[in-house]
């Protein structure tokens, strides 16, 4: 089969991609490369958001990537991002009018719009991932109309697509609020590379202490507060935080990040500040590396954006500490694979942790855990399998009336 992704704002190629191994363009690169391993023909459609990106390029035996020039070659704000839909869009028809794939599978809505129109009257179905959704308005974003319209066209491809894939049970319930057909819905979790993220492997440098690990990225705290709280409440063990601005020829970057210097101020009040380190943005090829360092990969924010980030640890064998949020309450089994507390409940958190780190085999016992269920459940090979189930499901009605016209 030919399979077209579209991943408007997600190349697996380009430069920023090549530095984060739990993006968007890296799961869709490592789910192309699945696909094509089951005997598919992929090609990525992607926006060309560097100079430096080849107008056409082999990724892995059996996947392409083709760059569309839509905007400028430069990573783009979301207001200007969605102003090159139309001309992505545009380029997409004319390739698919030569050539038609025989399923089209988008992400996120952007590129959703940009491939329902490009599809139309080509007879060609359209699989959507949503990834996230718009959600209810922000309540200091009384004012954006531009929430607004999204939340609009959401509901409209949720209506239009042939099949809509879900990342949690969760999300696919909103979905069907929105106006999807629960007959088109099915969910398939984001899956994660067991080639890349294992148990066996470096480890990062440790400093004796265990080690809780959190990953937020630059300038966004996502909880990091609360977890210095909770490690006052956690003696011996030193808090990680991966993402933020630091190490040689950074300090001057971080000195200036504000976030940073209130979560080091907070420690200090603390006592605690010699407790709290920072990773500062960790390489693609440093990061297993770095989760296998970590007794537990820890979070307190009040949603699950280290959803990926969890999957990864647990196939290093690192268990997961976290609050109960869309799909970390399905990917982590509570009190198997790690530890899942309600949202707001600091203090258990930290009962919970000090409870783990003073039981070495049963922590063990957790990252064996999380690792057999990251290989059984969350592999590339699995969630594109399952996948293609969905692509195959989609093209049965044009093959049944191709036997019928025949």
């Amino acid at each position: 089969m030919k399979i077209a992704l579209v991943a408007h704002d997600g190349s697996p190629l380009s430069p920023q991609a090549s530095q984060e191994p739990v993006s968007q363009a890296a799961s869709i690169g490592s789910h192309a490369q699945a696909l094509a391993r089951l005997g598919h023909r992929v090609t990525i459609y992607a926006r060309r958001d560097s100079r430096g990106l080849p107008g056409s390029a082999i990724l892995a035996p059996g996947v392409t990537v083709e760059h569309v020039a839509a905007g400028r070659p430069a990573p783009l704000a979301d207001d200007e991002l969605a102003g090159t839909v139309a001309g992505f869009s545009d380029y997409l028809a004319q390739r698919w009018h030569r050539t038609p794939p025989g399923v089209v599978h988008a992400y996120f809505w952007l590129s959703g719009l940009a491939a329902l129109a490009a599809v139309r009257d080509l007879g060609v179905p359209l699989v959507l991932t949503f990834g996230t959704l718009g959600g209810p308005r922000p309540a200091d974003d009384c004012a954006d109309h531009s929430h607004d319209t999204r939340i609009r066209l959401e509901a409209h491809l949720a209506r239009s697509a042939d099949a809509v894939l879900a990342r949690t049970a969760e999300d696919a319930s909103q979905l069907a609020r929105m106006g999807a057909p629960r007959a088109c819905l099915t969910v398939v979790p984001c899956g994660v590379d067991t080639g890349m993220f294992t148990p066996e492997g470096p480890v990062a440098r440790k400093n004796g202490r265990p080690r809780l690990l959190a990953v937020a990225p630059p300038g966004e705290q996502h909880g990091s507060g609360i977890l210095v709280h909770m490690l006052a409440r956690v003696p011996g063990a030193e808090l990680m935080i991966a993402g933020w601005p630091s190490g040689p020829g950074q300090a001057a970057q971080r000195s200036q990040d504000d976030a940073c210097q209130e979560l080091i101020r907070l420690a200090r009040r603390l006592g605690v500040a010699d407790r709290l380190a920072f990773a500062g943005r960790v390489p693609a090829e440093r990061f297993p590396a770095l989760l296998r360092s970590a007794d537990l990969l820890v979070s307190a924010a009040p949603s699950d954006h280290i959803a990926t980030i969890a999957l990864a640890a647990m196939a290093c064998g690192t268990p997961v500490a976290a609050t109960a949020a869309g799909s970390l309450s399905e990917a982590v089994i509570d009190s198997v694979t790690g530890v899942l507390v309600p949202p707001a409940r600091p203090g258990l958190l930290a009962r919970e942790l000090r409870r783990l780190l003073a039981s070495p085999l049963r922590l063990e016992g957790y990252g064996i855990a999380a690792a057999d269920r990251a290989r059984a459940r969350y592999s590339w090979d699995r969630i594109s399998r399952e996948t293609l189930a969905v692509y195959q499901r989609c093209r049965q009605p044009a093959r049944l009336a191709h036997a019928t016209s025949g």
